[in-house]
């Protein structure tokens, strides 16, 4: 029995726990520019990474790695407003931003960016190429 209390006690304060923080998440839309110029309006939930938003929307955003910070295939270009606004990149997302391709002074990994309210109506750019090394069949040199 008091097994059964603690599981629905539980239960009960999870439950209400992610009914209050789902209700306070806010929907947030930017625009997609890919390479050809096409732009794809896409909104999702604060705390959706942009590479996570890219593949629900069908834009051509790689994440080669699935958001593990190990590749920079989500290399996106950001407003500079946006990007000053962000925490600092870690030194693991630099490390991958040196091997993107069409690095900019705004560049970040879609991976390691997570919606916020304010980049509502943000403009993100995509990269005319990527780099996934696995692919493009390069092998990483013996050190």
């Amino acid at each position: 029995m008091r097994g059964y209390l603690m599981r629905n006690s539980l239960q009960s304060r999870l439950s209400r726990c992610f009914s209050a923080s789902s209700q306070s998440l806010k929907e947030i839309t930017v625009t997609f520019i890919e390479p050809d110029g096409n732009e794809v309006v896409a909104t999702g939930e604060e705390g959706t990474n942009l590479m996570e938003l890219a593949h629900e929307n069908d834009v051509d955003l790689e994440g080669a790695c699935e958001g593990a910070c190990a590749c920079s295939t989500c290399h996106v270009i950001l407003d500079d407003k946006i990007y000053d606004e962000l925490p600092e990149p870690t030194d693991e997302e630099n490390d991958m931003l040196d091997l993107a391709f069409g690095l900019t002074d705004t560049s970040r990994l879609g991976c390691q960016v997570l919606l916020t309210p304010e980049m509502e109506g943000m403009r993100i750019k995509l990269p005319s190429a990527t780099r996934n090394f696995y692919v493009d069949g390069a092998k990483p040199a013996h050190h």
